[in-house]
């Protein structure tokens, strides 16, 4: 007889390699054929609803890690959801307006000025509707489960139509204006950006120092005084208008080489070095209030420049005399308007200075430095030029400087509601907690929204004008856009005349002739997908407004959560959202950004290709998300092999389950030994952790939770000591069933528990689970967490066992290392044990020698009797030999009995009884 022929090996057609990149697809085709979203919404339909709101990628260009950190960390809530007790839609949605798409145009060899806009247009929505077609795929690959036949995209009309809804509930409440202010506004693209279009970078400028001579010293300063500016910007010197002070500071004149000169005294000596005076003598002290109304020459130009009182005045830098140019700045526009001084901006479109900027014309604002540094110095009035590098706005897109630039643009005025937007932001859940401080200052601290760009793809600005030139918005105007939109979609605003576009019969008293025309701007992109609390979230049935949770990265504070939160309180008066989740940027290695140059581009789709998105999706729930995270090929080998022992877990578990029938086989808890029962508690303390860390959005720890208990608890303790019962012996005996039912506790809940992270992976070994019924594991709920009997008493103890447990282990591994014992189970164990260690082992009822994996074992006494040759740890004193006997050929065991079975000769009493109970049709 083969006795190997009589054990019970492990019996499975799950396979060991995930062979993920070609098993993938094929899962996922079946979940595409059964339409498997559709049946989860199905089985949840009547629940409470739970709605991930997701934030649209911009429609351009292949997925990057960000993206799949993003919607992987989607998926995983949205999973978890649905199988705990909620109905959780998931709506996929494309932002698809914006310059990259002009430009992606335009790099393609598109001649934008040969054809109408309407035409244009046209070619932007077709290349826009590709990539979210491309994108929209790579996304499935990744296994991210959602209304993907759906999706919403803001070019769609039934979105516009919305979002027209929202700019004209704004317009009715008086949040719209027009305005002539100086805004953020791109050379490189022509058209004003709104803040979240703003990325700083460092930039070499000019420094200049310039005097201003006093014309008019209202009786305060002498004309022979210098009022001395300090710019980074020459350029805008001819736009230069007035100078603030501070009210509050102290200025002196001082008297070096025979010339007068004004500047803070705080920032006298800092000027001085600066500049290279010497001899500085302090002639007067003046108060900051007392300069207001003074009047200085334009060192270039035959006019005034006035002194003005200005609370941004800093002593920071410069001089504490601040160049006030209101075409040019926040500040500068504000404190002019104060002082009613001209808006005068000698710049166009494409930063080339114009005819106002007289000597100037024609020149690139940046190239214009030189010529007006040059210029102030024939004049005398520079006093001292260099260069420094510092922190500077550019424009995200095109990566080149902005500049401020005061044009004549549509505004949302945040003023107007700040107060109602703080108190959102206050009522709302931030995860991280700083999400709330971060948004808080932001709003706080912000201007008004700038909500109009000269470019052409986007949603256009509902506005008419009357012959007038009055501005006309009105509910039946926006009513009627609204609905061509939704009809036609906003190509219609430029393929029709202004009269053809406002409803038929429309009068104005500021048109006796019925002529209008309409605006020409479209809406900042931040508009339209910040629209989409109202255009998804209150368009479809199958959501509900305001979401319950939205989850971007870290940059949306300034974008996507900003931009919702404006549009959502100013029309509804409270948040889109109820809940704020945010996550950092995905860097390389050694944290480091990733770009082509450096070569440390890590792709979705090569990893897919490479390894499969499940380790991918285990890679997503491995980091500490709420900060950036690295990815290498180095931390995904390691995630790899996290996933090859949780894959070979649930192989082992399928293996030994094969003959196992939870309707009959099961052995209820109170009649399992107590180690079994004692893996059940460790099993639903898992379960007790991995629910609420899922509900807390913390996917790391249910990382390593799971890999602890299938390495820890399962791997190295319980189905190590568990295949001498399993294989050894016979089907039905209790010990086996026993365990059999541990098992399979264990893998229907450890592949419920994984479902969100690993859905391929979960699914795949589903089908191979005993007895269950459903068709797919995201078709159940999560494993309920159950109180079991006595089991903080059972921890406690089988928790000291395996501190016991753990030092018989490294005695087992000195003694290898000595070569006195080859395998565990050719040795013996002696023990010399304190009260505690005696008390413990008494109370085991289990087989000790089999938990410890050896031959052989004793208490053979005290700790204090044990021999100088014991190795002496924590628990006991141990000495380990070589167990006496000879070695059974079906178990292993080395034991004295082995031969006394006359039938069996080479077996233990043990095996030869199973043998012949079950096996005699093999001799």
């Amino acid at each position: 007889m083969e006795y190997k022929d009589t054990l019970l090996m492990p019996r499975t057609e799950f396979p060991m390699r995930g062979n993920l990149p070609q098993r993938e697809p094929e899962i996922q085709a079946k979940w595409e054929e059964m339409n498997i979203y559709k049946k989860v919404q199905e089985r949840t339909a009547g629940r409470p609803m739970f709605v991930l709101h997701d934030g649209p990628p911009y429609a351009n260009g292949d997925i990057h890690m960000g993206h799949a950190l993003n919607k992987v960390l989607k998926d995983m809530i949205v999973r978890f959801k649905s199988m705990s007790g909620f109905n959780a839609p998931y709506v996929p949605g494309w932002d698809t307006h914006g310059l990259p798409i002009e430009q992606a145009l335009t790099n393609k060899g598109v001649k934008r000025k040969e054809m109408t806009v309407a035409e244009f247009r046209q070619l932007c929505t077709k290349y826009a509707l590709e990539q979210v077609s491309n994108q929209r795929e790579q996304f499935k690959r990744i296994g991210v489960r959602g209304d993907w036949e759906n999706p919403y995209i803001t070019l769609k009309p039934e979105y516009e139509a919305q979002q027209i809804k929202v700019f004209g509930e704004m317009a009715k409440k008086g949040y719209i204006y027009k305005g002539l202010k100086p805004v953020y506004w791109s050379p490189s693209s022509e058209s004003a950006l709104a803040e979240a279009e703003i990325e700083y970078q460092d930039k070499k400028s000019p420094s200049i120092y310039v005097g201003f001579k006093v014309k008019d010293g209202k009786g305060v300063l002498d004309t022979d005084v210098q009022i001395v500016i300090w710019t980074t910007t020459p350029w805008t010197i001819p736009a230069n208008l007035g100078i603030s002070v501070h009210p509050d500071l102290t200025y002196v004149v001082v008297e070096t080489n025979g010339n007068k000169y004004l500047v803070a005294e705080a920032l006298l000596e800092a000027v001085t070095k600066e500049i290279g005076w010497e001899d500085v003598t302090v002639v007067q002290k003046v108060k900051g209030n007392e300069l207001e109304n003074i009047l200085a020459t334009h060192p270039l130009y035959e006019r005034d420049s006035l002194v003005m009182l200005g609370e941004h005045v800093t002593t920071d830098a410069g001089t504490g005399c601040v160049h006030t140019a209101p075409g040019h700045g926040e500040d500068d526009f504000h404190v002019g308007q104060k002082y009613g001084l001209e808006v005068l901006c000698p710049v166009d479109d494409k930063g080339v200075m114009t005819s106002e900027a007289t000597g100037f014309e024609g020149l690139f604002y940046d190239n214009a430095n030189k010529p007006i540094a040059e210029a102030l110095e024939e004049a005398g009035a520079l006093l001292k030029l260099s260069f420094i590098t510092h922190s500077y706005p550019h424009d995200w897109r095109t990566k080149k400087p902005v500049i401020f630039r005061a044009t004549a643009q549509w505004f949302a005025s945040i003023k107007d509601f700040r107060d109602d937007l703080l108190e959102a932001v206050k009522e709302t859940k931030w995860v991280p907690a700083w999400g709330e401080t971060r948004l808080f200052n932001m709003v706080r601290d912000r201007g008004d929204w700038c909500i109009s760009r000269q470019r052409v793809w986007g949603v256009p600005i509902p506005v008419f004008y009357a012959e007038n030139g009055e501005e006309i918005i009105t509910d039946e105007t926006i009513e009627h856009v609204s609905g061509l939109f939704r009809e036609f979609g906003s190509n219609i605003w430029f393929e029709r005349e202004a009269k053809d576009l406002l409803p038929e019969g429309f009068t104005h008293p500021g048109s006796p002739n019925g002529v209008f025309t309409k605006e020409t701007d479209i809406m900042d992109v931040w508009f339209d997908s910040g629209s989409s609390h109202q255009a998804v979230l209150l368009e479809r049935e199958d959501l509900v407004r305001p979401a319950d949770l939205y989850l971007e990265g870290s940059d949306q504070y300034r974008g996507w959560f900003n931009s919702s939160l404006s549009t959502a309180v100013a029309v509804t008066g409270k948040a889109p959202y109820k809940g704020v989740l945010s996550h950092g940027f995905a860097l390389d290695g050694e944290g480091r950004k990733m770009s082509k140059s450096l070569g440390n581009v890590v792709v979705p789709e090569k990893v897919m290709k490479q390894l499969g998105a499940d380790i991918l999706r285990l890679w997503v729930a491995s980091v500490d998300y709420q900060a950036d995270v690295r990815v290498s090929d180095a931390i995904l080998k390691q995630v790899a092999e996290v996933y090859r022992k949780i894959r070979n877990t649930f192989r082992f578990l399928l293996g030994n389950l094969a003959d196992f029938n939870p309707a009959s086989d099961r052995v209820s808890y109170e009649n399992l030994r107590e180690v079994d029962q004692f893996m059940l508690v460790k099993l639903n303390k898992l379960v007790k952790y991995s629910l609420n860390a899922y509900e807390n959005y913390e996917f790391a720890g249910i990382y390593h939770a799971v890999n602890n208990f299938c390495t820890l608890d399962l791997s190295a303790f319980y189905l190590d000591f568990a295949k001498d019962v399993l294989y050894i012996e016979s089907v039905n005996n209790a010990e086996r069933r026993a365990i059999q039912t541990v098992l399979y506790d264990s893998l229907v809940a450890l592949t419920k528990l994984v479902t969100p992270i690993l859905p391929h992976t979960a699914d795949e070994v589903w089908k191979y689970i005993p007895a269950v019924t459903e068709e797919s594991v995201q078709l159940t709920d999560m494993p309920v967490y159950q109180e079991l009997d006595n089991a903080k008493a059972l921890e406690e103890k089988w928790t000291s066992f395996m501190k016991l447990r753990d030092d018989v282990l490294k005695a087992l591994e000195e003694a290898r290392n000595q070569k006195v014992i080859g395998k565990s189970l050719t040795a013996k164990v002696s023990l010399y044990v304190n009260e505690n260690t005696k008390n413990l082992l008494d109370s085991i009822q289990e087989n000790v020698q089999q938990l410890f994996i050896i031959s052989g074992f004793e208490v053979a006494g005290s700790y204090d009797q044990a021999p100088e040759n014991a190795i002496k740890l924590d628990t006991a004193a141990i000495v380990v030999t070589k167990a006496e006997g000879e070695t059974c050929e079906r178990c292993w065991v080395v034991t004295p009995e082995v031969g006394k079975d006359s039938e069996h000769p080479t077996l233990c009493p043990r095996c030869a009884e199973v043998v012949k109970e079950n096996y005699t049709h093999l001799a």
